[in-house]
């Protein structure tokens, strides 16, 4: 279920840690081989660590060898929004989750089958609601 969204940025502030605010609302990175779901491997749902949405499942996770947490592809081309990033003197494609804007990570288009994209995110910008049993 979708949490209420804050309205403004001190609520952010107040809502998330230093580093979620950080990825969320600032569109940092955190460093490779740092974040929590880098390598995890439990099965579950992705969510975003601002508003709840459901963005990734564990089954479309993978070992990008990277050091973030990749995917082939989200729960539905809807939950993720693109916008282009030249933020690094190159053209690179961000996503955010489309029902709070905050910024996940980027997609590439060197991903494993079926899709070929590899969604490659922030780990602050997750929460792992693991499947029960």
């Amino acid at each position: 279920m979708t949490q209420r969204i804050p309205g403004s940025e001190a609520e952010w502030k107040a809502k998330l840690s230093t580093e979620q605010y950080e990825v969320l609302r600032c569109s940092a990175t955190e460093a490779p081989f740092t974040g929590a779901y880098w390598d995890a491997k439990d099965s579950g749902t992705y969510r975003c660590a601002g508003c709840g949405a459901d963005l990734f499942r564990s089954e479309a996770k993978y070992d990008s060898g990277t050091g973030w947490p990749s995917f082939w592809e989200a729960v539905d081309p809807a939950v993720v929004t693109t916008q282009e990033d030249r933020s690094l003197g190159r053209v690179r494609t961000e996503i955010r989750c489309a029902a709070c804007g905050g910024h996940l990570g980027h997609v590439f288009p060197d991903g494993p089958a079926p899709t070929g994209l590899r969604y490659c995110l922030n780990s602050a910008a997750l929460d792992l609601e693991r499947d029960a049993g």
